[in-house]
């Protein structure tokens, strides 16, 4: 098959907007991909959807020999961030060598080429593992709904691949930093701020001060950053604020850097004693570490494409995904996907030339591990 060829069986999930909480988008995608994944030879099976996400998919395919219980994980997602509506002013598109449209990179045409490589791969009697592939429709949120179902399946393989996009021109992902994300909410007393401003007790000083307090803990030395992303508050103007809020986002390097941060929180106090302050959230995807196994499956990766005459490379990268939640289970190879860039934009491509390359580069993993 053509890159050309791939390309127009990708469109159609392009085409099919499926972002986070749309249901009904995400319904309609995982019926598409489960007949299709059927009509290549796999057993499929939809999870049905809960808590306001949509359904999660499971496709199956049995090794050429019997070969135990452990086997491939591959893991990939259909919602995307792009709402819908988005295909009216970023429909898909070509343009020289890349293909535009939203969620093309991040990362449908991945999932799509992982489904090539394995049908491809089971056809002709390669696969040494077994092959379950899974689909979820929450990864954009941190995969609530899917976790324990990812984590149960992690602990069932030998190996996970995780079909995110590829970085930087080719290189796959073997470390993520670690998320945490926190919501800080101070309650403090309202007033008139001309005639009773002596009264008040303001929210959103309290939330500034922790602001500050909390972007102390950034340190490039050892991979940690902090982002007040979102701060809010107040009535008016002329209100002492009695409300206020922020949200935050925390990367880590490791669990040590975990650990100070969680220790910072739990001493935070506010500064105002009359400010009532709540701090709620924690680890949403634990730090995914380039452990000896996982450079173990890498070095096995980069023989596969030395083959195909590929020079493949590895980073480590601060952006979380599924793979940060099996990397301490099994070893777990990341952007195995489409070559590109824009991810999350309305610049979002890929590398049309990458797709032959990428699924070669698939296939040659399924075929190869034992």
């Amino acid at each position: 098959m053509t890159d050309l060829e791939m390309l127009q069986q990708i469109r159609a999930w392009v085409e099919c907007e499926s972002p986070t909480r749309d249901i009904e988008g995400l319904t309609r995608l995982i019926g598409m991909i489960s007949e299709e994944y059927a009509a290549l030879g796999a057993e499929v099976e939809v999870i049905a959807g809960r808590e306001g996400h949509g359904p999660h998919l499971l496709a199956r395919l049995p090794a050429a020999e019997a070969a135990g219980n452990s086997g491939i994980l591959v893991l990939s997602h259909v919602d995307t961030v792009h709402p819908r509506g988005t295909l009216k002013h970023f429909p898909f598109s070509i343009e020289g060598g890349r293909a535009y449209g939203p969620g093309i990179y991040d990362m449908k045409a991945g999932a799509w080429l992982a489904m090539r490589a394995a049908a491809e791969a089971h056809a002709a009697g390669g696969l040494k593992l077994p092959v379950t592939h899974l689909f979820v429709s929450d990864e954009e949120e941190s995969s609530p709904t899917s976790r324990d179902l990812i984590e149960r399946l992690a602990r069932e393989a030998k190996y996970v691949l995780v079909t995110e996009p590829a970085r930087e021109g080719g290189l796959i992902v073997i470390g993520r930093k670690g998320v945490m994300r926190y919501r800080a909410e101070a309650k403090g007393r309202p007033a008139h701020s001309g005639a009773r401003h002596q009264d008040g007790r303001s929210a959103i000083i309290e939330i500034a001060r922790l602001a500050i307090a909390f972007e102390t803990l950034t340190d490039y030395g050892c991979g940690t950053t902090v982002n007040v992303g979102l701060i809010g508050g107040g009535t008016a103007a002329n209100v002492v604020p009695a409300d206020a809020f922020a949200e935050i986002d925390i990367r880590v390097d490791n669990l040590l850097e975990a650990e100070r941060v969680e220790a910072f929180i739990a001493e935070y106090r506010p500064a105002n004693p009359d400010v009532k302050l709540t701090i709620r959230g924690g680890m949403t995807r634990p730090p995914y570490e380039t452990t000896p196994e996982i450079r173990a499956l890498f070095e096995h990766a980069r023989t596969v494409a030395a083959g195909q005459g590929l020079d493949l490379l590895g980073l480590r990268t601060g952006g979380g995904s599924d793979g940060n939640l099996t990397a301490m289970i099994a070893p777990t190879l990341d952007g195995l996907g489409a070559d590109g860039a824009g991810g999350h934009t309305l610049e979002e491509y890929i590398r049309i030339s990458s797709l032959t390359e990428r699924c070669a580069l698939f296939r040659g993993l399924l075929e190869t591990l034992k």
